[in-house]
Order: structure tokens, then sequence, then C-alpha cells
């Protein structure tokens, strides 16, 4: 976890929800748990044709991997520039098909499918021209979008009827963090409703992930915790008792995204865990067990020392101050009434943990993060001395 202003790290989750490069093996992609009662195969009947519109990211490689386990068959729409280093033999039975959202659809003309999952809309028009182009092509459109379409986050609650961000209020700086806070919210808003427009509310899944984390995540956003809590002693916990967290094991939204397309199960809903709520004291006692050694928390819970420190985040925990106060008060009521099933979070830990010690990243990649001297975990003791000495 780079040490980073709040402006920092909002480009950087921005980024990470547009396009996130995967290297994955086998292992990580499609876990299943006891909770999962839809884990069987579907019958002949449901077998569907799937486009997905991006497919080689974060997301995607799961949703790839849990729907031809189910006996889907897969196309991907990309622009052809990134491959796909997770499971490579199962994208030998995907079809590819290249072309570009800006201006190159014509691999997408005079084709069928019967649904699309809209994982790379990251302008508007973009996802009106596919929603138009494929509206008498596909019989369900899956809109990726984001809690993000909730900010500014000042309610206690944010429900999938709550309001969303449609524009950008007036008078934002061009660089502030607001601005692109509030550009990517009323994108997503706006994209999701650009989605409905065309296909129509009964067509039309919309699936708004929170924080997702796992195996394969390429933002630097929540590795600290898995590597960290790996190491045992003294340990650095952000935040007050009370501070909400909330997170998603991505390949849990994967496999209930396709879980809501076999079942037709229109709507949108809000893609969030855990399933009850949780602080980030708790969210640390159980995500510690992960690991068999010895370690010591010191709770530092002064938003001021912090900010001082230059700790505003470390996912899942953010510094709910300002226009992030409710940043974890997302309601998923009606996901979990829905199907949305949790892995437990020490096997989300363990198997990213995994993940970030394979041959799937590069020596190079761990030091620039573990050993940067700008680091949580390289400053982690000087900041606990610090806090001692007050």
């Amino acid at each position: 976890m780079k040490k980073q202003s709040r402006r920092a790290f909002v480009e950087t989750s921005i980024k990470s929800a547009i396009a996130l490069p995967l290297v994955l093996s086998g292992l990580y992609s499609c876990n299943s748990t006891p909770e999962e009662q839809a884990e069987e195969t579907t019958p002949e009947s449901k077998k569907l044709s799937i486009l997905i519109l991006g497919g080689t990211s974060f997301l995607g490689p799961h949703q790839i991997a849990y729907a031809l386990e189910r006996g889907h068959s897969v196309t991907t729409f990309t622009r052809g520039k990134s491959k796909p280093t997770v499971h490579q033999e199962l994208f030998e039975q995907v079809e590819s098909l290249i072309g570009d959202r800006q201006d190159n659809l014509t691999a997408l003309h005079d084709r069928q499918w019967d649904v699309v999952i809209d994982n790379s809309g990251r302008d508007v028009e973009w996802t009106k021209a596919t929603a138009e182009l494929l509206k008498n092509s596909c019989d369900l459109y899956v809109y990726t979008s984001s809690t993000g379409v909730f900010y500014p986050y000042v309610d206690s609650e944010f429900k999938e009827t709550s309001p969303v961000l449609m524009e950008e209020p007036e008078g934002l700086s061009d660089d502030s963090e607001e601005k692109i806070e509030y550009w990517y919210g009323v994108m997503k808003a706006n994209s999701e409703q650009a989605a409905i427009n065309a296909f129509g509310e009964e067509n039309t899944i919309i699936v708004r992930p929170t924080y997702m984390i796992g195996p394969a995540d390429k933002s630097d956003r929540f590795i600290h915790w898995p590597i960290r809590l790996s190491r045992g002693g003294e340990v650095m916990v952000p935040g007050k008792a009370e501070d909400a967290v909330q997170y998603a094991d991505v390949r849990d939204v994967a496999e209930w995204m396709i879980r809501l397309i076999e079942e037709r199960n229109t709507g949108t809903f809000n893609a969030v865990g855990p399933k009850e709520s949780q602080n980030i004291h708790a969210f640390i006692d159980e995500a510690k067990g992960a690991f068999d050694v010895e370690s010591t928390l010191v709770y530092v819970d002064d938003y001021d020392f912090l900010k001082e420190n230059e700790i505003y985040y470390i996912v899942p925990w953010i510094m709910p101050t300002g226009n992030n106060a409710g940043t974890a008060a997302i309601n998923n009521e009606k996901a979990k009434e829905n199907g949305l099933t949790f892995r437990p979070l020490t096997q989300t830990i363990k198997d990213t943990y995994q993940w970030w010690n394979s041959d799937a990243i590069t020596q190079e990649k761990r030091d620039e993060v573990e050993l940067d001297p700008k680091s949580i975990l390289q400053r982690e003791a000087d900041i606990i001395a610090s806090w001692k000495a007050r």
C-alpha cells in the first residue's frame, strides 16, 4: 500500500474499476463454498451464449471460468491488447472478437447472443452505442456499475432505490478529487440508465459492486493486509472501533452475476459484503486468522494523527469523513435475498496472499510494493513508535 493522497487513491480506484489486467492461475477462480447451493452445472435448457464486453480484466476471467464450468458459451469483445494469463486453456474455448468501443463495433454487427455483460463501460456514449446496437441481438443486458453512483456518501444507508448521481455540481476544480469522484459516479449512473433505455427494465440487470478484493487485484489497494498479517508482530489498525468496512470477493460477485443471468433475475443490485455489518476491528480480528502467527494489534484511532501520517485508507477501511462518511453504508439486503453468497474472509486473504507470492506476480512487482519506502508497510514501525510516544 503506497503512501498516497486521497486524490491519488481515487484516481487509482477508478482506473482499477475500469480495467485491471489479470494474471492468475486456475487455483483462484472458481473456489466454491458449501453455502453456494447453485454450484451444480445448469440444466441443458439453460445453456446460454454470453457476450462479455471486456473479459480479460479483474472481474471478467472469473465470470468466464464460472460460465464455462456451468456449460455456457462465451464471446469476448476487446481491443486485443491485453492477453489473459489466467486459465489459458479455458480461453481456447472463448470466441475473441476484436474492436474498439470508441469507434469500431463492426465485429458485433449481425450477431446473436442471449446476454451481454458490459464490464468495460467507462463512457456513457459507449454504453449507449453498444446497448442500441445489441438490443435486437441480445435478450438481456447486464451492466457492471459501481456503488460510486451514490457519491457523495453522506446518507446513513444506500439502497438500490436511493437517489443516484446524474450530474456533476457546478464549480468543481478540474484537478480536485471531488471532480474525479463526481465524474465517475455520474458516468456510471448515466450508463445504467442508457442500458435501461435501450433494453427496458425487464431486460436489464444492473450490478453495483463495492470495493472488490481477492486474487488478481492489481490496484494494490488491498494487498497490504494479506502481506502484513502474514508477518505477525505489531500490526497497526487505523480508524475508530465503530468505523464500518465493506468489501466483496471478486469471485463472489462474478459467480453471482452468472446466476442472476441464468435465473433472468432482472433489476438493480448492490454487490456488497460482508454478509453482516462489520467494523474495522472485527475485520482485522477475522482476517488475521488466515495465518498461524502471533499478532499484537495497535489501534490508531485519531484521524488527525492518521492524516498527519498520510493514512487516509487501507482498503477496506476508508476514513469516514466528509463526502466519504457513509462510504461503507451500502445496503446489501436485496442482493442477499437474491442469491449473493460470501466466501470466508480468511479464504480471500489466503488466496490473495498465495496469488501474490506465486509466479503470477514478478519479484519486481512485489519489491515495488513491499519495499517502497513511502508505503505503509515500510513506515508502519515508525508510525507505531510515534503513536506510542504521544
